[in-house]
């Protein structure tokens, strides 16, 4: 089975930039300690200030399912909305 690509793009609402950015970081190192976690990069554009990526591998779908439903991605769901003006998903593989 090849490894689960993801990438994650997050704009954040007018204002929430940089806390929207601190949140985000705040995922980066309990994510990469999760089983199945290959690669989990955090990306922020000279152009936009407000665009965050996420740049992922996984080992499986189902480790990257297993990531969606841990505690520290559970609570940041929970603040999608207030920081988030919008945010997409891509999963696929490398080719």
């Amino acid at each position: 089975m090849e490894p689960l690509t993801v990438i994650a793009r997050l704009t954040a609402k007018d204002g929430s930039e940089e806390k929207l950015r601190g949140v985000l970081q705040g995922l980066v190192a309990p994510t990469r300690a999760e089983a199945g976690c290959l690669t989990y990069e955090l990306h922020r554009s000279h152009d936009q200030p407000n665009l965050f990526m996420f740049t992922e591998s996984w080992a499986s779908r189902s480790a990257w399912e297993a990531h969606m439903k841990a505690p520290h991605l559970v609570a940041f769901g929970e603040q999608q909305a207030e920081l988030c003006h919008s945010w997409e998903l891509f999963t696929g593989e490398k080719i």
